[in-house]
């Protein structure tokens, strides 16, 4: 009998879901047992959602955890970046409002001499993707063939791509099912959901961007710290260095919220100007990551100021088929709303993520399309003064239908009132 057949016939579904129901500990056999069934489709949507259930309200053991992401890397392959010649890095983000940072900090992170192989994904509901955005510029494409993926890593030194469908299949399936059942915020299922993925593409080092804040998944620094520490404790268990920033997610990045618009934005900062926010954490982020590839003497700031990164970007969006010189799409409807009152402004993450969201750019289902002109532009920042009649922000559509639910979000989520607004520190604390 093999071991494979050997597991199909110790255990049940049920009885997974009974132990973890009653607080016990999954046993590694169970684990690997429950995470390849599902993945063959012998255990049901239904009893892994039961499972899925049980484990946010009774959570897991730093054990299981790491057993747990071991069987969903081995669901399916692992690439193989040996081939490379430099240090390998990447980064990953638990999403945001406005988080356009993988754009510029790729290119830069590769023109100061890592490769950087980024897996990225869709948006979801209020947060924005990173694929969508660049799907935004004319001709660029997010699926890469493996070796693709590998002569662009060579080649230019920066990839961002979808991730391919033999790439911790386990993670793809459960990832739709949390998010139609309630179960995202589920610590274990969010760490292991991350790092099978990042784990399996083979990275030598990746540097983590935890977010906290109302447009994050994780509203309190205390489950953010949490989050950090056990995906920093299962990068390392598995080879790969890894360290955390946990940094705030109360207000948007940047002035641009939605996919189009992100990407003008991300180009201001490769030309060496952009926000303060998004500057200042997309250089926190490159320092952390080339100290993790062993490059810690390099100087991002040096190569936003050179032009070095933006030649990177314009390589990057060549290899993957787009123009980087295309006009961007620009939404066929707009509408401007100005302060009605002298005060300061407070904006709420959550809410301009939802009002994007309304516009168009977001999805509802992973299958739903969005639109890559939609957006909001905010003109005026969490904590700045405002004169009455001052513009706050532009609303962007290709459906003029769209704006008043979308206003009505935005309203209540840019707001002026006298006295002004507290800032928090982008940069809350490292983990490592």
């Amino acid at each position: 009998m093999t071991m494979r057949n050997f597991l199909m016939s110790a255990f049940t579904a049920v009885d997974v879901i009974r132990t973890k129901r009653d607080g016990e500990v999954l046993s590694d056999a169970q684990i690997d047992w429950v995470v390849d069934a599902y993945t063959r489709g012998q255990v049901a949507d239904e009893q892994m959602s039961a499972l899925a259930m049980a484990i946010l309200l009774r959570g897991m053991t730093p054990a299981e955890i790491a057993r747990w992401t071991a069987a969903m890397i081995a669901s399916g392959e692992r690439l193989d970046l040996s081939g490379v010649p430099r240090p390998t890095v990447d980064k990953h983000s638990t999403g945001g409002v406005g988080d356009k940072i993988t754009l510029p900090l790729t290119p830069l992170v590769a023109a100061c001499g890592a490769a950087v192989p980024q897996l990225s994904g869709r948006g979801l509901g209020h947060t924005g993707g990173t694929l969508d955005k660049l799907e935004s510029i004319p001709g660029w494409r997010a699926d890469l063939t493996n070796d693709e993926f590998s002569a662009q890593l060579r080649d230019v030194g920066a990839v961002i791509c979808a991730a391919g469908a033999g790439l911790a299949p386990a993670d793809r399936k459960l990832y739709a099912l949390r998010d139609v059942t309630g179960t995202v915020e589920a610590i274990p299922l969010i760490a292991s959901s991350i790092m099978s993925k990042k784990i399996a593409e083979g990275t030598g080092a990746l540097v983590l961007d935890v977010k906290v804040g109302s447009g994050a998944f994780m509203k309190s620094v205390a489950d953010a710290r949490s989050l950090a520490r056990t995906m920093v404790d299962l990068g390392c268990a598995h080879g790969v260095r890894t360290v955390a920033l946990v940094t705030d997610m109360s207000t948007p990045l940047g002035h641009a919220v939605g996919n189009a618009v992100e990407v003008a934005e991300a180009i201001e900062v490769l030309a060496g100007g952009g926000p303060r926010d998004v500057v200042e954490l997309t250089l926190a982020l490159a320092r952390e990551m080339l100290a993790a590839a062993g490059l810690a003497d390099a100087d991002p700031a040096a190569a936003l100021a050179d032009g070095r990164a933006m030649d990177t970007w314009r390589a990057m969006v060549r290899a993957q088929g787009g123009d980087p010189e295309a006009p961007l799409p620009v939404a066929g409807e707009s509408e401007t709303v100005r302060a009605e009152r002298d005060g300061y402004v407070a904006v709420d993450a959550y809410g301009v993520g939802l009002a994007a969201w309304r516009l168009g750019a977001g999805r509802a289902r992973k299958e739903d399309p969005v639109s890559a002109a939609a957006g909001i532009v905010l003109h005026r920042r969490h904590g700045e003064p405002v004169r009455a009649g001052d513009p706050l922000y532009e609303l962007r559509t290709d459906e003029a239908a769209r704006i008043p639910a979308a206003l009505a979000e935005a309203q209540a989520a840019v707001v002026v009132s006298d006295p002004r607004t507290v800032t928090s520190p982008l940069v809350i604390e490292r983990v490592g």
